[in-house]
């Protein structure tokens, strides 16, 4: 009985493990995927990627830029980006 009750809690302990860990990997895959896109889009690789960058290659960016790019200065940032995919 005691074995049956420890290999129970060992179960739900990886089964919290597997439940709890994809919320990590998933934000640093979706993380890594906007690095990669942006990198590819930021056509004069200033770091910044301005609206006419975002239109043909990032069109969700594009979509949604006035709401990304919150001070008006004209282009967002890969941290910005990031920041409104994580919400």
């Amino acid at each position: 009985m005691r074995a049956l009750i420890s290999n129970l809690g060992l179960i739900g302990a990886a089964a919290f493990m597997l439940i709890a860990t994809p919320v990590s990997a998933d934000d640093a895959s979706r993380n890594t995927e906007i690095q990669e896109r942006f990198a590819k889009c930021d056509v004069n690789r200033d770091g910044k990627l301005t609206l006419d960058e975002a239109k043909g290659c990032m069109p969700r960016i594009y979509d949604h830029f006035s709401r990304i790019d919150t001070q008006n200065k004209g282009y967002v940032t890969v941290a910005q980006i990031e920041a409104m995919a994580g919400r």
